[in-house]
């Protein structure tokens, strides 16, 4: 082992031994944990640094949940999220509830005639203009940005959401003394949520699809690449959603999917900082406690059949070329999870990785490369992804044959034990680092609560990295590293393949 291995290990232990005390068993003295009557799951857990407190609420559903017709549904909740209720962002909610009936009645006309066999174009228009009419009366009772200016007044800080393959999450954190204002805002837009503005924001929705994957060669790229690599399972759908199904779905299939997947059982809430367990208890049953009681929804169904054959997709741009190519793996839950781990970590942790140090600093054909697990998503078999970015003069095949020669030395080398150290030592301080901040802690458990069912998950997997054998690493490379078990996507220059 040379100095500068030694000392990198060694400044690695250290960073981990000072967090020691972060331990499983210290956080299980200081993590309360309840499952209310109506079956929603909450954590909280007392941090006194600062008179703050963040909180994570996850969805145990996403993109993965969706079906053709409704892709990108799922999405449009992160720009509903806090558009309010009956009781927050209405002006007058009697005469907008009525309005919006009227939307959605005249919107189910208008969307009947535009996608008849025999489609009536004067009449499409015709109803489209009544569709316009009553969106327009409804917009006249919204209290535009309520909830949001309710927030910031109370000295809010990082209002966000996002939505992913599995689970879609909401986030911010208040000053401690705003807790029960925090408690009654986030169960209000669980218990009676109101679509409001629902179509201008599908619109936004569809501009974002169109910046971010039509116009962008990487974007593209990756929608097909997707769509290659799952031909069952909804992994193989874009986030953003299908450009048909963004002009299609309606506020009225929002509120199915909401009344399907927006249930306290299917829901996990983390509260991390400056709050007392004791007084939280009582604030959270109050409000929380509202939520109506449904079961659970039914389990996916659809499981992607094993790939025998190779399947590529080449784009062929006037921009970067790349390349990129990804391995079917068992999910996350899977024994072998850890394993996939440590071999992301091999390939792509830094300067130090095998993929940059071939790549980029010996052969210097690629201006970055990496590898990564849970691509698009973990809860389900996924896929491990390699991808490299060529260097102007290389393409991406030089890329794919380096990237093979990386691969083919896990399966036929053992690492030695020095390098599966120092792996192992960069996971565990990952892990560790992501657990100083309350904002980052909270949505970390709120994820392997509803990942595993037991937040203890987080800590257990570190363990398990640490168990990980050098034989592991080339059984589980000899078994997914494999041709017929490989999709590429790759963007070759125009000027290379022809014009487009």
């Amino acid at each position: 082992m040379n100095r500068v291995r030694s000392l990198s290990i060694l400044a690695l232990l250290l960073v981990a031994a000072t967090v020691t005390a972060q331990d499983l068993a210290s956080f299980e003295k200081r993590i309360q944990s309840r499952v209310l009557s109506n079956g929603l799951t909450v954590l909280i857990l007392e941090r006194h640094d600062a008179p703050v407190f963040s909180y994570a609420t996850i969805i145990n559903a996403g993109s993965a949940q969706e079906v053709p017709g409704i892709t990108g549904l799922a999405h449009m909740f992160e720009h509903m999220a806090f558009k309010g209720s009956d009781l927050v962002g209405t002006k007058n909610w009697s005469a907008e509830e009525q309005a919006l009936r009227k939307v959605e009645a005249t919107y189910a006309a208008y969307d009947q005639a535009r996608h008849a066999t025999v489609i009536d174009a004067s009449k499409v228009e015709e109803l489209r203009k009544a569709w316009q009419d009553e969106i327009a009366e409804a917009d006249k009772n919204v209290q535009d940005n309520q909830f949001s200016e309710i927030v910031d007044r109370a000295g809010g800080v990082g209002m966000n959401a996002f939505t992913a393959s599995d689970i879609t999450g909401y986030f911010f954190s208040l000053p401690s003394n705003r807790f029960e204002l925090w408690a009654y805002l986030e169960s209000e837009r669980f218990r009676h949520p109101v679509f409001r503005q629902f179509y201008k924001e599908r619109d936004v929705v569809f501009e974002e699809r169109r910046m971010r994957t039509e116009s962008s060669p990487f974007g593209r790229l990756l929608e097909q690449f997707l769509g290659s690599a799952f031909i069952a399972h909804p992994y193989g759908f874009a986030t953003v959603g299908w450009p048909s199904d963004l002009h299609s779905f309606s506020a009225t299939d929002a509120q199915a999917f909401f009344d399907k997947y927006y249930v306290p059982a299917n829901m996990v809430i983390t509260v991390v900082g400056d709050v007392s367990s004791a007084e939280a208890w009582p604030v959270i049953e109050k409000y929380f406690g509202r939520l109506e009681k449904s079961p659970a929804p039914p389990a996916l169904r659809v499981v992607e059949p094993p790939q025998i054959a190779e399947r590529t997709v080449t784009l062929r741009e006037s921009s970067q070329p790349i390349y990129i190519e990804g391995y079917h793996r068992p999910a996350s839950t899977d024994p072998d999870s850890a394993t996939y781990e440590v071999i992301s970590m091999l390939l792509s942790n830094g300067r130090t990785s095998r993929l940059y140090k071939s790549l980029v600093r010996d052969q210097k054909i690629a201006a970055g490369a990496a590898g990564f697990n849970g691509f698009p998503g973990e809860k389900y078999p996924n896929l491990f992804t390699i991808y490299a970015i060529p260097t102007p003069g290389h393409t991406p095949e030089e890329a794919a044959t380096a990237i093979h020669t990386e691969i083919d030395k896990l399966k036929t080398e053992d690492i030695q034990a020095d390098e599966l150290q120092s792996v192992k030592t960069r996971v565990k301080a990952g892990v560790i680092r992501g657990l100083t901040g309350n904002s980052g802690l909270a949505m970390q458990l709120a994820q392997y609560q509803t990942l595993y069912g037991d937040w203890r998950e987080l800590f257990r997997e570190v363990d398990r990295i640490d168990k990980v054998t050098a034989a592991d690493v080339k059984r589980v490379a000899n078994s997914t590293f494999m041709e017929s078990n490989r999709t590429v996507g790759m963007i070759e220059s125009a000027s290379k393949g022809g014009a487009k």
